[in-house]
């Protein structure tokens, strides 16, 4: 199965993440990498591994951009592994994928992620499971708020391993692409097809989640027990929900007649 799978990444300055990303992948003879204009190494040390084929682009949404991996950079392999530049695969998702029999009504493979901060595993996340394989034919990106899904015309089956989150960029980093996704995931929460899922609803209030999401983790998911690294993880969800409440409150104060 592995020899069918050309994995797919996109990268923004990722020089602290890319050796532990790319370690896993010896296995793929072909690597497609749609780079955004990075600036700090990443574009030298990728033109150092003959299997990278290196497309830039320039950044507009993250769905256009997956989409102009996956459509324009003449992916040929009958399957797509999608990787962010910070996912990790462990040896056992590796050994999954190359005993991998996909049936023919499944177009993809969602996998769920183990969260890592500053080197220590956590033993568990708020980050949800989504598709990361999928058949090229069957597939494409749609944008959903700040980020992206990865979207099959066919049925999804659950890969058994988990693959790793472990993003070493600089803290500054996040702060300014919460910032950025803020904005996004606004317009997506405040929207008339914004859907009416409770987690939704407590996000559009613009206050309770700041306190909620590191007190679910905390307490509910078992965070307590990771020390350090989970109270870093469960600070970085508080912040990143407050910037959130921040951008739609204000939102509400400059729209006329309040907070509808």
């Amino acid at each position: 199965m592995l020899e069918a799978i050309t994995p797919l990444l996109l990268t923004f300055d990722e020089m602290p993440n890319l050796e532990r990303t790319f370690a896993p992948l010896s296995w793929a003879k072909r690597i497609v990498v749609v780079d955004s204009g990075s600036t700090d190494g990443t574009v030298e040390w990728l033109g150092r591994d003959p299997r990278v084929e290196l497309f830039s682009r320039t950044f507009d949404a993250h769905a256009r951009q997956w989409e102009f991996g996956l459509q324009e950079t003449g992916i040929q392999t009958p399957w797509v592994l999608a990787l962010d530049a910070d996912h990790v695969l462990s040896l056992e998702l590796v050994d999954e994928l190359r005993l991998l029999e996909p049936p023919a009504g499944v177009a993809g493979y969602e996998a769920a992620f183990r969260y890592w901060i500053e080197g220590e595993a956590l033993r568990a996340s708020l980050y949800p499971p989504r598709v990361v394989l999928a058949r090229r034919s069957a597939a494409r990106f749609e944008q959903d708020g700040h980020t992206q899904r990865l979207v099959v015309a066919g049925g999804v089956a659950r890969l058994r391993s988990a693959i790793g989150h472990d993003d070493r960029k600089p803290r500054d980093r996040f702060l300014r692409a919460q910032a950025q996704y803020a904005k996004a995931e606004a317009d997506k929460l405040l929207s008339r097809g914004s859907g009416s899922s409770i987690a939704g609803a407590l996000r559009r209030a613009g206050w309770i989640t700041p306190w909620l999401a590191p007190l679910w983790y905390l307490i509910v998911r078992g965070g307590l027990l990771d020390g350090r690294a989970g109270w870093i993880y469960a600070g970085e969800r508080a912040t990143a929900e407050w910037i959130l409440a921040m951008e739609i409150l204000s939102r509400r104060i400059r729209r006329p007649g309040g907070t509808k």
